[in-house]
């Protein structure tokens, strides 16, 4: 039998699939970067997998997240998404997601986009923690206390140390599988 990490929803083959494919694999994907950033902050408040299981409407409704577009909805558009049961109907989170496209543009003319402002704070490598447990799994860290603060200083919403903690384990940046997962040795 597979063993994976405490907090998986073995009944949910989408949870089951994150775990073993996504959650602590490098991700270099400005797309999926920029989707996850905002899946993250659309989180803040409920479980990961509320998200999780609405992904592929959000997808839908934002457009395939594609930032030049979201960057340039407008009310009657924010109506819109207000309106879809798909996704999580709050109006600052989906609000934010159009200031984090803003922003996101801005940062790709700056730096060349997420890949290279996020891995920066890595020196381009994953860190590997070596947890045996759940509990030792902290909710943010130093680094997650600086991303944090860089990206409110660029202007994104909804990224506070604690959703940038996540957003680092989600895209790879961090490695947190617990030391018994058969995905924590995995070469990505």
């Amino acid at each position: 039998m597979t063993t994976r990490c405490a907090w998986v929803n073995l009944n949910n083959p989408l949870y089951v699939e994150y775990h073993d494919k996504e959650w602590g694999v490098p991700c270099h994907d400005e797309t999926r970067l920029f989707e996850m950033l905002n899946l993250e902050g659309a989180q803040a408040g409920l479980s990961w997998e509320t998200v999780l299981n609405k992904r592929e409407t959000y997808r839908a409704a934002f457009d395939q997240w594609n930032v030049e577009k979201i960057a340039g909805y407008d009310t009657r558009k924010v109506a819109e998404l207000l309106s879809n049961p798909g996704i999580i109907r709050n109006r600052l989170k989906v609000e934010a997601t159009i200031t984090n496209a803003q922003s996101y543009l801005r940062l790709r003319d700056e730096v060349g986009g997420l890949d290279p402002f996020l891995w920066a704070y890595v020196d381009g490598e994953p860190i590997h923690n070596k947890w045996t447990d759940l509990g030792e799994c902290p909710a943010k860290t130093p680094l997650s206390n600086q991303l944090a603060k860089d990206m409110l200083k660029r202007g994104f919403k909804f990224v506070g140390s604690t959703i940038m903690y996540a957003y680092m384990q989600g895209i790879g940046m961090v490695n947190d599988h617990v030391t018994g997962c058969h995905c924590h040795r995995k070469e990505h």
